[in-house]
């Protein structure tokens, strides 16, 4: 049986939502961004209105004033987001159980088996367009196609309140016209490496022999000419209310730049304890860390590295946290916000091989204490307990990842 994918992004999520519980900003340019003073102050989305001033999301909202002085700027509202977000996923569930995730206010479907009762893909997908619009008071771009990456740049092709039809038969005339920066996961990085080997667009891409685009990338060059080439499988994933965790992690923009490695160090601890606390909550152990890193130029780099063995202890996250950053960041320039993840994960009930070379009394202390301080912050508050190296500086370490900054990383892969 032909596949039938559907992709439902809800458009300026954010923003939508904020217009639609305040009726008297719906008519004016309208962003909702973070704190100016805390220095949490990027767009992470706007309207069509603030759009058509150019403003840009991830830009500073100083910048954004700039381009549109009668912006309206509020802070974001995670917690009414995330009651919108299970609304629409609720009429997804109408369709078919095959409902995966991809951030908050993105998400595929998989109605392969749904249309011999619901219509064709595309009479899916425009019934749950006016659905969205008339029980949510939002509006979504849903792209139908014949795997997952089509259906997603199908979505992205029309904005706002579309449907987007990509077929297998003749894809190439609509996917490979676009930019190579349009298929997913291509950034701003492997733009520029494309662009400095004469690949611009998406057919471009596909017919660039797999020898240059493995010497050149790796792996991750065979990935991006399957995606370009239509050569899709993977599957969309079973939903669930309590859908397994793929990863935990935490970022934030500091109030003030980061200028040296120790600053580094007491962020990576904050975050770090955040993350292994929140691990030992949800019963994990990870082997995989990953970093994230944007400067003061908004340039941003992403690393990984493996644990020796699965782990959740703070103090292990923070330091090899730290390990990897000193290896990958040349401090070209001072840093404005960064973040660690851990993913790859085994239930903490999995009996663990003891390593006789190295200290497993140490490792019992730790998570021990780990264990015996998550209790006294679920009782008295985040900052009941904190590290003494963290009180240098209590501006840029006084903030609590785990309740105020919590991302909700949902990954492809």
């Amino acid at each position: 049986m032909k596949r039938v994918i559907l992709h439902s992004d809800c458009n300026a999520f954010y923003a939508s939502v904020e217009c639609l519980h305040r009726p008297e900003i719906r008519n004016e340019p309208v962003a909702v961004g973070g704190e100016p003073e805390h220095r949490h102050g990027i767009i992470l989305t706007k309207n069509q209105i603030a759009k058509k001033y150019g403003v840009k999301t991830g830009e500073p909202l100083w910048k954004a004033k700039q381009r549109c002085p009668s912006l309206v700027i509020i802070p974001p509202n995670f917690s009414l987001y995330l009651r919108f977000s299970e609304m629409a996923r609720k009429i997804y569930l109408d369709y078919t159980d095959r409902v995966e995730p991809f951030g908050i206010d993105e998400a595929w479907l998989d109605v392969t088996g749904s249309t011999s009762l619901f219509g064709c893909g595309s009479k899916i997908a425009e019934e749950i367009r006016q659905r969205i619009k008339t029980e949510l008071g939002i509006t979504v771009s849903v792209g139908v196609s014949f795997n997952k990456i089509f259906a997603k740049l199908g979505s992205d092709y029309k904005k706002p309140d579309a449907v987007t039809v990509i077929p297998r038969d003749n894809f190439k005339d609509i996917v490979w016209p676009l930019p190579a920066e349009n298929l997913l996961y291509v950034g701003p990085a492997t733009r520029k490496k494309l662009n400095s080997i004469g690949i611009h667009t998406i057919g471009e891409l596909a017919t660039t022999p797999q020898s240059c685009l493995h010497g050149r990338f790796g792996k991750w060059g065979d990935m991006l000419l399957d995606f370009a080439n239509g050569r899709d499988t993977s599957p969309v994933a079973k939903y669930d209310s309590a859908y397994a965790v793929q990863s935990v992690g935490n970022s934030t923009t500091t109030i003030r730049d980061l200028k040296n490695n120790n600053d580094v160090k007491m962020i990576l601890f904050v975050l770090a304890e955040s993350v292994g606390r929140r691990m030992r909550e949800q019963g994990f152990k990870g082997r995989t860390l990953t970093i994230s890193v944007r400067d003061n130029q908004l340039y941003s780099i992403t690393r990984q590295c493996k644990f020796s063995k699965f782990t959740n202890i703070s103090v292990e996250i923070a330091n090899k946290a730290l390990w990897l950053f000193r290896r990958v960041y040349s401090w070209t320039n001072p840093i404005r916000s960064i973040g660690i993840s851990v993913s790859d994960f085994e239930h903490d009930t999995i009996p663990t091989q003891i390593d006789l070379y190295g200290n497993e009394q140490q490792r019992m202390r730790l998570e021990r204490l780990d264990g015996a301080v998550d209790v006294l912050k679920r009782r008295f508050g985040s900052y009941c307990v904190q590290r003494a190296s963290l009180l240098t500086e209590p501006s840029l370490t006084h903030f609590d990842p785990k309740s105020e900054n919590t991302i909700h990383p949902v990954g492809y892969f």
